[in-house]
């Protein structure tokens, strides 16, 4: 299981407390990541990639294990300490302005 935390604005859209804990089939990527997570939470689509061309939307960062995993390849594997769920993948919505 991945542990997914995301940010309060779509916790509250999907109707979650907390971080979600999602089966991914096939390789543990980004891409299967947020396939899961929208297949589990259908409310979640569009919202953290667009729907059409399944690009990040703007101001959506992915984190993991202190690292900013934004600009890696979709398919590229997620470490291992997050496919093991002893570290949690995180959504942020990125702030923006001054």
């Amino acid at each position: 299981m991945i542990r997914v935390v995301l940010p309060t604005h779509l916790r509250t859209l999907a109707r979650v407390d907390g971080e979600v804990a999602l089966a991914v089939d096939g390789p543990p990527t980004r891409g299967a990541v947020l396939d899961a997570l929208e297949a589990a939470y259908p409310v979640l689509k569009g919202t953290i990639r667009d729907q059409v061309t399944r690009q990040r939307r703007p101001f959506i960062r992915f984190f993991a294990c202190e690292q900013d995993l934004t600009h890696e390849p979709v398919d590229a594997v997620l470490p291992d300490t997050v496919t093991s769920g002893v570290e949690p993948y995180l959504v942020v919505g990125a702030m923006a302005g001054g």
